[in-house]
């Protein structure tokens, strides 16, 4: 059993060159892909590319993508203003001239405009480097995910497996359910012509005895009971596929448990039957939940 959940986490982090990074993804079930990427300003070049790398590794699921990035080399340095400086130079003259004591050199650098903050280009070979090195990583955080996703399928597979066993002894014990035997068909035909004859003896018996056999063979879950069975094997085919997502294919075919084990509850005429068969029911609603996490 090789089937994958659609819960699940991985990570990737480590540097390239100056800059340090962390990517981050989390999974949860979804009906598609549906993968949604969060990247720092200016990396917005790296979004199509992780999406296509997702696609590659990911079926089903709604997936979120999230990249920190920071650098330990400054982006900005500061530069003097030449124009800016001379101009603060001769102000400070004219204070000095008016005051008679001199004004200091931190006074004149703290002059609006002397002192400019320049933002430092990056190498663009450096960035190409390490938008390279980012992907790299991107994509081991998206095997480490994909990893996840199959550790938590083998416990999902487990559990399926456990309520298919449960699915299956329910309805053998359906089937061999004393009610379903003809001498207790019989008997409750019986009971049912005294009962409504006794009520109207104008009542035809033969009319009332066809239309209690009619109603017995409607009435009859050998049908249900037989596409419940192969339900279970189609289910456990499904469990043994190799590599090919199945969890489409398995929410259809818990759809159709639950439409069998319902006509089932409804054509019972046994106490014991009709508790076999919302324990059925039960059982079926929790295969349910499981199967919407598998991818």
């Amino acid at each position: 059993m090789t089937i994958s959940s659609m819960t699940g986490f991985g990570r990737a982090a480590g540097t390239a060159g100056a800059w340090t990074y962390l990517w981050e993804l989390r999974s949860v079930n979804g009906k598609g892909l549906d993968v949604r990427v969060r990247l720092p300003a200016g990396m917005d070049l790296l979004e199509q590319q992780v999406r296509t790398l997702a696609a590659h590794m990911l079926k089903r699921g709604n997936v979120q993508v999230s990249l920190q990035l920071s650098c330990e080399e400054p982006s900005v340095e500061l530069r003097i203003n030449p124009n800016a400086l001379f101009a603060a130079v001769e102000a400070a003259q004219q204070v000095s001239d008016a005051m008679g004591e001199p004004v200091s050199a931190d006074a004149v650098l703290a002059m609006r405009g002397v002192v400019e903050a320049v933002s430092v280009e990056a190498d663009p070979e450096a960035i190409e480097a390490r938008n390279a090195e980012l992907l790299k990583a991107a994509e081991s955080a998206l095997e480490a995910l994909a990893a996840n996703r199959r550790e938590e399928g083998l416990r999902l597979a487990s559990v399926v497996s456990g309520q298919l066993d449960r699915i299956e002894a329910l309805t053998a014990e359906a089937a061999a359910n004393p009610s379903r035997t003809p001498g207790a068909i019989q008997a409750r035909l019986a009971q049912q012509v005294d009962r409504l004859t006794g009520a109207s003896p104008a009542l035809d018996p033969d009319r009332l005895h066809q239309e209690a056999m009619l109603l017995a063979v409607k009435a009859d879950i050998q049908e249900e009971i037989d596409r419940l069975r192969s339900h279970v094997e189609a289910a456990r085919e499904l469990l043994a596929t190799e590599g090919d997502p199945i969890g489409r294919k398995f929410d259809f075919l818990a759809q159709e448990f639950n439409r069998e084990a319902n006509t089932l509850c409804s054509k019972s005429f046994d106490t014991a039957l009709t508790r076999t068969g919302l324990e059925l029911k039960n059982t079926i609603d929790q295969l349910r939940e499981q199967v919407q996490n598998i991818e």
